[in-house]
């Protein structure tokens, strides 16, 4: 690898690939109203199907795409996922009805499990421990960053092509990505060390995962850090715009929140080598639990529109920092121990965390009632919750053998 590729562009490649998810659910919340006024007439509010159906191909395909890497290598099975994330967009492009959108978006979510899974092992393959941490920490602020501002991207798709624009701009951003992998990213599982597709090895994988106390506390982690996100996302354009009365703006604010928050990845990056991983998640965590308290309290008393809007960008802010400092991270707690079936670990780790957050954050999201009681009380619990499972995953460090 590094006869070919710097470490700057190998970062700047993986971190595309973990883009490919953020962009393709986020780019999507300007286009809802469009799609469900000419898709969905009746029942527009349908038209948010188009997000969650993406994460459930996504889910489905994080359970597969690891176990083919370590079989048939890292880079083959990202060229597949990019062949059927391409040819569901450019279904989604031309359905006539939304039914069809939603199947080409499970699709297209079983294509994209592909680049992100499968690079967090190409990582693992060729790196390991704190400098794995930093790697993936900073590849990882592109995570919290696209999020932010592919909303706006969106929009601007959507002004000069329309809403089914986004979808050939998805068709372009795969290519890219899949392009420059394959010219400047050499295979980083050699042939001698792949393990067979078989059912008996992938049971025993998972066995071993779910047999090590850190690694399942991780993932237990993970998944509420990523549903504190995922609620974020979920609720906050209910909140611009209802509770605010800025849905016009709001993509503008949300790229102003990603420069604010962006930077928490860089500072992970500088500080995680010195701190350490769980310590990192720990105090981010505890961190986030005061400030949420602090919101809902200041939020309680008689505030002005536009102090109220403010309290809540700085919160909305702090969430993202947040999953900066964290989800990185943790991914690399739990990456750690399992070098040996990094692809099938990352299948795991990632599917297991991204259904059940999409999970815990979808019937949250439904509580929304004009208020940001049911956002704050949803995001409370979850930090307390992980707070708290990261002091247990200290205690159990603590008892490990050397």
């Amino acid at each position: 690898m590094a006869d070919r590729m710097s470490k700057a562009e190998f970062i700047a490649l993986i971190a595309m690939m973990f883009a490919t998810i953020a962009f393709s659910i986020d780019s999507m919340l300007p286009a809802l109203p469009e799609i469900g006024l000419e898709l969905s007439p009746d029942e527009p509010n349908r038209a948010q199907l188009i997000l969650t159906s993406f994460v459930l191909g996504m889910g489905i395909g994080t359970f597969f795409t690891g176990p083919l890497s370590d079989a048939f290598g890292r880079k083959p099975v990202i060229y597949g996922g990019a062949v059927v994330y391409i040819l569901a967009s450019a279904i989604a492009w031309a359905s006539p009805s939304l039914e069809l959108v939603l199947a080409a978006r499970v699709a297209q979510g079983l294509g994209a499990a592909g680049p992100r899974v499968v690079a967090m092992a190409i990582v693992r393959d060729l790196y390991s421990g704190r400098q794995m941490a930093r790697i993936v920490s900073i590849a990882m602020m592109i995570f919290t960053l696209f999020p932010a501002f592919a909303p706006l991207m969106g929009a601007g798709i959507i002004a000069l092509t329309g809403w089914r624009g986004i979808f050939a701009a998805f068709v372009l951003f795969s290519t890219i990505s899949i392009l420059w992998m394959g010219f400047r990213l050499p295979e980083s599982l050699a042939a001698e060390n792949r393990r067979p597709f078989r059912l008996p090895l992938l049971i025993d994988a998972v066995r071993q995962m779910f047999a090590h106390p850190t690694v399942r506390l991780s993932i237990m982690v993970q998944t509420l850090c990523m549903g504190t996100l995922f609620t974020m996302l979920t609720m906050v354009q209910p909140v611009y715009d209802v509770i605010h009365g800025r849905g016009d703006s709001f993509p503008f604010w949300f790229a102003m929140v990603a420069l604010l928050s962006g930077s928490a990845s860089l500072l992970n990056a500088a500080l995680v080598v010195r701190v350490g991983m769980r310590r990192m998640v720990t105090w981010s965590l505890g961190a986030q639990i005061v400030i949420t308290l602090g919101m809902i309290a200041l939020n309680s008393m008689t505030l002005s529109g536009n102090m109220s809007f403010g309290l809540f960008i700085a919160w909305q802010t702090a969430v993202f920092f947040m999953a900066g400092t964290t989800l990185g991270n943790l991914n690399a707690i739990a990456m750690e121990p399992m070098g040996h079936i990094a692809g099938m670990a990352a299948s795991v780790i990632g599917a297991v965390a991204t259904v059940l957050a999409a999970a815990i954050a979808a019937p949250v999201g439904l509580l929304f009632d004009g208020s940001l009681a049911p956002l704050s009380a949803g995001i409370l619990i979850m930090c307390i919750i992980g707070f708290l499972l990261m002091l247990r995953m200290g205690h159990v460090e603590d008892r490990l053998p050397g």
